[in-house]
Order: C-alpha cells, then structure tokens, then sequence
C-alpha cells in the first residue's frame, strides 16, 4: 500500500473513530456503522477536494480571470451545489432512497447466475497493477461521462432539467455541481451500473470520482486557461469547457446556430478528455472566452418572455420540474 493511502485510510479511521461513531451510537444508529465508515471515506475526500479548490484553483481564478465576478448571489447558490455533494449531503439522500433498491437488483441478479465483468482482467499482469487498471477505468467511465452528456443536449425532456447547470452567467469553480437532483440522481444510477458490471474496485471508484470532480471544478473555473495546441487535445481544459457553456455555441446544432431555430445540440461534451469529442465531430478548439448561459434566459422565446432558472437553490430545483412538466 502506498504512503498516501496510509495516510488516508488512518485519516479516515481517525476521523470515523472520533467523530462519526459517537455521534451514530448516540442517535442508536449502530446498525450502519459499516456503511458509516464509507461514508466517512467520501466525507474526507469532499473536504480534501474542497481544501484544493481554495488553496489552488480559487488563486488562479483571481489571477487570470475571464470576467469580473459581479454576480456574487448566484455563486453562493453554486457553493451551497457544492457543500451538498461534497460533504455527502447527496450520497446520505441516496443511502436511504436509493442503495437498498441498487443491493435488492444486484443481488437478484446475481443469485441467478450474473456474474460482474472483471474489466482489470483483460490481460493479466498488465491491466490489473493498481495504476493501469485505475486508468482503464477512467477510460470507462470518461466514455460513458460523454454520451450520458450527448443524452442531456440530446433528448428535450432531460434537457429541461439539464438546462439549469447550462443557467449559470458567473461561471467558476464553484459551477461544477449546479444541477438538478433528479439529473445528478439519473447520471449517478448509470454510473453505478456501469460500475457493477465492470467490477471496480471500491478504492479505486473513489479515486476515480475525487479527480473527475476536482478537474471539473478547473473546467468551470473564471479562469482564462488553455493548454496549447497539443494540450488542448489530451486533457479539457477551462477554455474547451467555456465554449460548451458559451451562448447557443455549447447547446445548440450547427443548423441551430446559423438559423436561430432552438435545435439541440452542441460542442465540447467530453468531461475529461476531449477525445470523444474529436472521435465523434463535436470538438471546437476555438481560442473564444463567450458569455455563459442559455439563449432563453437572455433572448425571448416563441412566446415572447425570457426564460427565469431562478435565483435560489429551491426555485430552481422548483422551476426545473416546471420545465420538465412542460410548465416552465
């Protein structure tokens, strides 16, 4: 075992031992200490991912910044996103709602005689040493990270509710988590199956979920950033992401954008790699740093009126129903 993960699983037991375990005994909690302790892993990595933010891409974002931060109301709504996913607010509403049904399934399916892929298995010796089978994986998941992506610009019902991560005009670090819970809850329920049939490793799904978040949070960082010409096809970077964000350029079609019809669409889905997106024809590397939104909110629509996404955390998961229910 490596140092770091020494350091982190004594981190971990430390702060279940001091802080999580007396507090479950004391609420007669004791049936889910297993679960706790989990739980506890993914409680360290939020605040570690958080310490990174403000300690390394917070200073970057002051010292090259697209814009001036005017819009500081609606950044503090993106830290509330944050706080609720980082700390395990989230992963706690999913606990009690959703992992009993995800074990019951599994576990069905298993006694029946499903047996998990073991991707790390592929070729012996090579693919299951700790670093290239946690890259395989990456590969993975980044692959399917970009169609669950193509999916929300894709089909209008799952854009309505996906539009409200596109609704942030201050984009930073912070912006990462702005969405919808039932769009977090719809991508999260496929992860976790491709997880299952692929057989990743509990430690290793950690590791992989920690960097994908913390190189999203430099994705929507107010950072004027781009990697150069080669660097720009390997790993996305801030601008790459921007585009996506940028004014009808990252949800709307190529005919959408010529003609001004609401078509969806888009460019630049990839969620780490750009490379899907090169493979697939909808990368943009132009070096543009666009206004960030969705074209309802600042043009006015078929009807006449400019679309509200609301201000607060609860009118806009409010209003995303709305919209999905045809309402809004």
């Amino acid at each position: 075992m490596s140092l770091p993960s020494q350091l982190f699983d004594a981190a971990q037991q430390w702060l279940f031992e001091a802080v999580v375990q007396p507090a479950l005994f004391a609420l007669g909690l004791a049936n889910v200490l297993e679960d706790a302790y989990v739980a506890t892993g993914w409680l360290l990595v939020g605040l570690l991912q958080l310490l990174v933010m403000l300690a390394l891409i917070g200073p970057l974002e002051r010292w090259r910044p697209v814009e001036p931060l005017q819009d500081r109301a609606a950044v503090r709504v993106d830290v509330i996103y944050t706080l609720i996913h980082r700390l395990g607010l989230f992963r706690l509403a999913l606990f009690f709602m959703a992992e009993p049904l995800w074990d019951g399934l599994f576990g069905m399916l298993r006694t029946h005689g499903w047996r998990t892929f073991q991707l790390d298995a592929l070729w012996p010796g090579v693919t299951d040493q700790p670093l290239a089978s946690l890259l395989l994986y990456l590969l993975v998941f980044d692959f399917v990270d970009y169609w669950i992506h193509r999916g929300q610009h894709r089909f209008g019902w799952w854009w309505r509710l996906h539009a409200l991560h596109h609704s942030q005009r201050q984009m930073t670090m912070w912006s990462d988590s702005r969405n919808h819970l039932l769009d977090d809850l719809l991508r999260d329920a496929i992860i976790v199956v491709v997880a299952q049939c692929i057989g990743v490793a509990p430690g290793q799904f950690v590791a992989i979920v920690a960097l994908t978040q913390l190189s999203e949070n430099l994705h929507h960082a107010n950072l004027r950033l781009w990697f150069g010409r080669l660097g720009e096809r390997l790993w996305v970077s801030p601008r790459f992401h921007r585009l996506h964000h940028a004014i009808g350029t990252g949800h709307e079609s190529a005919p959408a954008q010529r003609t001004g019809a609401p078509v969806l669409g888009g460019h630049n889905f990839g969620v780490l790699l750009p490379w899907w997106d090169m493979l697939f024809g909808t990368a943009n590397f132009e070096c543009r740093y666009d206004p960030t939104g969705v074209r309802d909110q600042v043009e006015p629509g078929p009807d006449g009126r400019v679309r509200d996404y609301g201000r607060g955390f609860w009118a806009q998961q409010w209003r995303g129903l709305l919209r999905l229910a045809g309402r809004g």
